[in-house]
């Protein structure tokens, strides 16, 4: 059997006082300076202002509560509705319940082992240890202080932004905005002014600031085993933050000195291959020799083909209405462009058709300002799988397509401006640019049968006929291969011309 998870959301307190969160935590391997082990914490349901009280025993939590309860009702007017705590022995106790009774208040007590339907206690006493290692981790102090380090990030904790709530812990508990202009690095050196000191003598001394008083304005400082509160001082705190990230480099003269290992590879530029095609147990290496940029399409022996493939691309644009010829506003850049040139290749390595494409220089581009998003629409391989599976058991006929131009992108929020494609700049829209203004998706024009990927086309029953109602999409189709042995008929062939789509059949 095992332990059910936790789910859902406890509800909040819809006012302060309404539910007082609360644990002990300790005993510590170190004494704290005044013999204290231990440490209990109170915090606000509503505000999430918490409050931190020392203690030499856990025995001594039903005080530290009462102390607590006097000071929260005294100053807010209100009274204790509830007190949430774990089933620690400190707050069993016959006298704990007696005041709790006493005073109207409600227990509620997490059942055994579950300490996360006290979470906020529990968390609360994370993240203040972890704010007192830090702390402690940056100054020269015994360990001993780590109680005022304690009080120190609970004080800190009150005032800074919390997710639990809208405002500052604070702000919600006292009515008023934090100041912060007071706080100091804990731990940095400091120098204090002497209240009596003489002419001879410094009227100063160097002391280490560690946290702040409850009932006075001023600072704790420490000196020569002394504790003492002062009004002001003048901080190190620029020193201590150079002080603290300081690396301690080794010297270099205790190290022995090796001589740099150079690699002896010879290093040249990686080959193009092209595909792999196996013949007679030999292998052929195929170049493929696509250009890298417009000048190389254009200087290549297979230059025509390269331009029909340029050409049909920018036809593609006014049709699916990509952009518009503007001039460009001023103090916008523009994002460069660029031409990506493939060769698609036949099974046997032959190339079947010359691509290119038109490209925008997406890495000039500034979060925020030309775009808010990304994302890239792919076909998942098990969803490619359910559909052959289920065609498969139902004996469906499955039709692939190869789709020519595909725009799957949506309407652009943004105004995005981009330099005219290289060979295509007329003299007399030489100062102009696009302003890309939409990407019309082919899942806009496809057929509610074209289902899981716009490439496949599935239907229980096609008939011959029936693939005529697809005329419209001759201009996106290149080519159609049955994947069932029963489309694998000759007449086939016939209907397929009729649409202008070559009909390739592997099956014997």
């Amino acid at each position: 059997m095992t332990k059910a998870p936790f789910c859902g959301k406890g509800e909040r307190a819809s006012a302060l006082l309404g539910l007082i969160h609360s644990d002990v935590c300790g005993p510590m391997n170190t004494q704290a300076r005044g013999g204290y082990q231990y440490f209990i914490t109170f915090t606000d349901d509503f505000s999430r202002y918490g409050y931190i009280y020392l203690m030499h025993h856990k025995s001594e939590a039903l005080e530290k509560f009462k102390e607590f309860k006097n000071e929260v009702q005294n100053q807010h007017g209100k009274t204790i509705k509830a007190l949430r705590s774990d089933r620690g022995g400190e707050y069993l106790s016959q006298d704990f319940d007696e005041l709790l009774k006493e005073c109207g208040i409600v227990s509620q007590l997490t059942p055994p082992g579950t300490p996360q339907w006290n979470g906020v206690s529990e968390r609360r006493n994370r993240t203040l240890l972890d704010m007192v290692r830090s702390m402690m981790s940056h100054t020269d102090l015994l360990t001993t202080f780590w109680g005022y380090a304690l009080e120190t990030a609970a004080f800190t904790l009150n005032r800074v932004p919390s997710k639990s709530v809208q405002k500052t812990p604070h702000e919600m508990w006292t009515g008023r905005r934090p100041n912060m202009c007071f706080m100091k690095i804990w731990g940095c050196k400091a120098y204090v002014k002497h209240q009596m000191s003489t002419k001879p003598e410094p009227k100063s001394e160097k002391c280490t600031f560690f946290g702040y008083p409850k009932d006075t304005k001023g600072y704790y400082f420490y000196n020569e085993n002394k504790v003492f509160v002062a009004r002001t001082g003048v901080f190190l705190e620029k020193e201590f933050l150079t002080n603290s990230g300081k690396v301690v480099e080794e010297n270099p003269t205790d190290l022995e000195t090796q001589p740099l290992r150079r690699s002896t590879r010879e290093r040249h530029e990686p080959e193009r291959y092209g595909f792999l095609v196996r013949t007679h147990g030999d292998v052929i290496i195929v170049d493929q020799d696509e250009p890298k940029t417009y000048q190389e399409a254009v200087a290549s022996p297979d230059s025509e083909k390269w331009l029909e493939a340029i050409r049909s691309e920018m036809d593609s644009m006014p049709d699916n209405q990509v952009w518009t010829l503007v001039e460009l506003p001023e103090g916008i850049k523009p994002i460069g462009c660029k031409w990506v040139f493939k060769k698609k290749t036949e099974m046997d390595g032959n190339v079947q058709t010359y691509k290119g494409r038109l490209v925008a220089k997406g890495f000039r581009q500034i979060h925020g300002v030309d775009y808010d998003e990304t994302f890239s629409p792919v076909a998942m391989f098990k969803s490619i799988r359910i559909l052959l599976a289920v065609a498969a058991f139902h004996d469906y006929e499955i039709w692939q397509m190869d789709v020519k131009t595909a725009f799957l992108n949506g309407k652009l929020e943004e105004d995005v401006y981009m330099t005219q494609a290289e060979g295509f700049v007329t003299p007399e829209n030489a100062g102009k640019d696009y302003n890309v203004t939409t990407m019309e998706p082919l899942r806009k024009q496809r057929n509610p049968d074209l289902i899981m990927d716009p490439n496949i086309l599935l239907s229980a029953s096609i008939s011959y006929d029936e693939m005529r109602k697809y005329e419209r999409y001759r201009h996106m189709i290149t080519s159609l291969i049955p994947l069932t042995k029963s489309l694998a008929q000759q007449k086939h062939d016939h209907h397929t011309k009729s649409l202008g789509i070559r009909y390739v059949s592997d099956w014997s």
